[in-house]
């Protein structure tokens, strides 16, 4: 039988990874793109393309990040709770 809780975690650690990922390639994007811009010359929709991935980026990659270090801390706490006997550790 699956424990509801630790697919739940585990549900959320995948969102959390997809975040990541995607938050990350879009600040990647927005320093290529800030860089060609540099070489070509800038105008305002390229200004406007980096605005508007490094405000969609840290959009997408800060809650990603909370809910990864979340995880994380619940396993932790998790794996602690078994190892000292208490009851915070599920079987």
């Amino acid at each position: 039988m699956t424990d509801p809780v630790l697919a739940r975690r585990a549900t959320i650690a995948r969102w959390s990874d997809v975040g990541k990922r995607v938050g990350y390639a879009l600040y990647g994007l927005a320093v290529v793109l800030f860089f060609v811009g540099l070489a070509a010359g800038y105008d305002h929709g390229v200004g406007t393309a980096i605005i508007v991935l490094l405000v969609v980026g840290g959009a997408v990659l800060a809650p990603a990040i909370v809910f990864a270090y979340g995880v994380k801390a619940a396993d932790r706490e998790e794996r602690e709770g078994r190892e000292q006997g208490g009851l915070s550790g599920r079987p």
